[in-house]
């Protein structure tokens, strides 16, 4: 689906959060940025990809990194995501899918054998001149920290 490769320069995108407070790529300068799109808020593969996130989230920051959860969901559903799971990372409420498809993660999906439009769950990750360093597509929910660590 994302056309997107290590190497690329990352789109420059800009949504706003579960608060209400405006993001975009420029924010992040000269920090590493783990944007992570997830399907849906509260759903229990987000949950545990999130909640890996939150558990390692020292080590991240540790790392000079920042973390950013995008999902299509509205911001009132994010805001109760976040808060539920003391989520320690903004979570961008890209309901009119701007972001992701910048990101190129808008696409067909298949579930039991049903084929929908949706979220795949990709992270990208973004080193401090803004250039893409990763992209992982196989996303390993209850160890992604790793992953992006690693």
């Amino acid at each position: 689906m994302t056309t997107l490769k290590k190497g690329d320069k990352a789109p420059d995108f800009s949504g706003f959060d579960q608060d209400n407070k405006f993001h975009q790529l420029e924010n992040y300068a000269g920090k590493k940025l783990a944007v992570f799109f997830y399907p849906k808020a509260d759903t229990p593969g987000c949950t545990a990809e999130a909640c890996d996130l939150r558990d390692n989230f020292e080590r991240f920051k540790a790392n000079n990194y920042e973390l950013l959860g995008v999902s299509a969901d509205s911001a009132k559903a994010q805001s109760k995501f976040k808060d539920k799971f003391k989520l320690p990372f903004p979570l961008l409420a890209d309901e009119d899918k701007s972001v992701i498809e910048a990101f190129g993660v808008w696409g067909p999906k298949k579930f039991m054998g049903r084929e929908y439009e949706g979220i795949s769950r990709t992270t990208f990750v973004i080193n401090e001149d803004g250039i893409i360093d990763e992209v992982i597509t196989d996303v390993k929910t209850k160890a992604h920290a790793a992953q992006i660590l690693k």
